[in-house]
């Protein structure tokens, strides 16, 4: 039925023809080739993936990167830089603090421990250079044509693309599949220069701990990047607009997470409104206020991180040339199919309705692929599960308990504590807990909440019971091995349906 075509947009780049055999192309010359059957503009891990598995599945593919590199946000300046070159920035950061106060409980001894940020910055570009060059392996062995330039809709059947040597030139598809992902919203009155004002890109690339940093926006990105750098030694404050940070995440588990964090030396300032920053000076200076009004403050900082969430990258694609339809967010609107108004154009990831996260837009392309090769392809959005790569991780699947309350439901709630488990208390990681929501009646899992050491490996486990409907019984009654942190999750269900043993 349909092949696939890639085309993504984000920086600029050369041209480069990947297909073993294929001739490098320029984009002159790749337009005059055959048509392809969909062109993918984005090739971040929902672009580059549904680009491999549309060639796996015999689809003609193509991608057309303008950033240069493949991997998209994730991982070129996000999840990757942030949490994967040897779990990166969290990962080294969770190290020197090991080392600084964990060690000597072990009869470990360190003298001279100090940060050298330089060498962390090295090691994440390495492993973001091995990564990128990766995925374009990746492209070769599959047969996929990778073109390096920015793309934009000239019609419902043809791509325009733009290369960095100035070169344009038209490809024709029989569908088009948007990928290209998210960027950072700005913040009124507070200018991003990415030196002392930062994005989630900036704090990655700073030069030295800070003494003072400052957050801006208490979700999942600002708390995981303030949790790196306050474990390599900087005082940070956390302000944000709501009265809670993590508002999406169960109430429990968010008030125990607070207080760890506040224990690690984290200051956190709710309803607070940023009014502007100054950076005449050599640090910033942020006035800030009661986000409900009132007197204003001024909070100094060396880097001020602005956190405040991310919107659709839709800039330049000239959806407006073929009338594709946004909603107020400006998210591209699509069926069941990932098919927009204009029937040969689809959109994945970040630029449709849905969680903004990567393994969400990896598995929005693993299914518009299928969609597009003649095969069922679907999306479980409700068990779709999020991770916060902080120490203790912080992760969850299914509705909240908050949620089960407001939608009248009949339900259960089961816990239990890493204190209580003895692999956590062994290694001295014992802050957090396992928690389960299920149906009172049935029994069957409705949410799964895990705060404490590798929650982010562990909720699989939950993630998997959900989408076969289990209960929390069937958990409760598979043997988990010991001493293991999985054990958690078993006593916490045990406790939902029954007793647990351990507590």
């Amino acid at each position: 039925m349909l092949r696939s075509l890639l085309l993504t947009r984000k920086a600029a780049g050369g041209l480069a023809a990947c297909r073993p055999g294929v001739p490098l192309l320029s984009i002159r010359g790749f337009a005059s080739s055959e048509e392809q059957d969909v062109v993918v503009i984005g090739g971040g891990p929902g672009g580059y993936v549904a680009a491999i598995k549309a060639a796996q599945m015999g689809l003609k593919t193509t991608c057309v990167e303008g950033r240069g590199t493949l991997g998209g946000t994730c991982l070129n300046v996000g999840c990757i830089p942030s949490k994967a070159r040897g779990w990166a920035l969290l990962h080294s950061s969770h190290m020197f603090h090991e080392a600084q106060h964990t060690f000597a409980h072990h009869g470990i001894k360190v003298s001279g421990l100090e940060v050298d940020v330089a060498q962390m910055m090295a090691q994440k570009t390495k492993a973001v250079t091995g990564l990128t060059k990766g995925i374009e392996g990746l492209f070769k062995k599959n047969k996929v044509t990778y073109v390096k330039g920015w793309g934009s809709l000239k019609s419902g059947n043809e791509v325009e693309v733009a290369g960095a040597d100035g070169e344009t030139s038209t490809i024709k598809a029989k569908n088009i599949l948007i990928a290209t992902g998210s960027e950072v919203t700005p913040l009124r009155g507070v200018e991003i220069d990415e030196e002392k004002v930062v994005s989630s890109t900036g704090i990655l690339e700073l030069k030295e701990v800070p003494k003072k940093l400052v957050v801006v926006g208490g979700g999942i990105i600002g708390l995981e990047m303030g949790s790196v750098w306050a474990r390599l030694g900087a005082e940070v404050t956390v302000v944000e607009f709501l009265d809670n940070i993590l508002p999406s995440i169960d109430g429990e588990v968010r008030k125990l997470f607070e207080r760890t964090l506040k224990k690690a030396g984290f200051k956190i300032k709710l309803s607070t409104k940023v009014v502007s920053a100054d950076t005449s000076g050599e640090g910033v200076k942020l006035t800030v206020e009661p986000a409900k009004g009132g007197d204003q403050e001024t909070l100094e900082a060396d880097i001020v991180l602005v956190a405040t969430g991310r919107r659709p990258f839709t800039k330049g694609l000239g959806l407006e040339n073929v009338g594709v339809e946004v909603d107020e967010r400006g998210r591209i609107k699509v069926d069941d199919h990932f098919r927009s108004n204009v029937s040969s154009v689809l959109a994945i990831g970040d630029v449709i309705p849905g969680p903004m996260l990567a393994h969400k837009a990896e598995e929005d392309g693993v299914a518009a692929a299928e969609i597009l090769a003649g095969k069922n392809g679907h999306v479980n959005y409700a068990n779709v599960p999020s991770v916060m790569y902080t120490w203790p991780e912080v992760a969850s699947v299914g509705i909240t308990e908050e949620q089960a309350k407001a939608d009248g439901l009949d339900y259960k709630v089961g816990k239990f504590p890493f204190m209580a488990n003895s692999r956590a208390k062994t290694i001295e990681d014992t802050d957090g807990m396992v928690k389960f929501i299920s149906d009172a009646k049935t029994d069957k899992i409705l949410g799964a909440h895990i705060m404490g050491p590798n929650a982010g490996e562990l909720i699989q486990e939950c993630v998997l019971a959900l989408e076969y409907g289990a209960s929390t019984e069937d958990i409760g009654r598979t043997c988990h091995a010991h001493p293991t942190m999985s054990e958690a999750i078993k006593e916490a269900a045990m406790a939902t349906y029954g007793k647990p043993i351990h507590m």
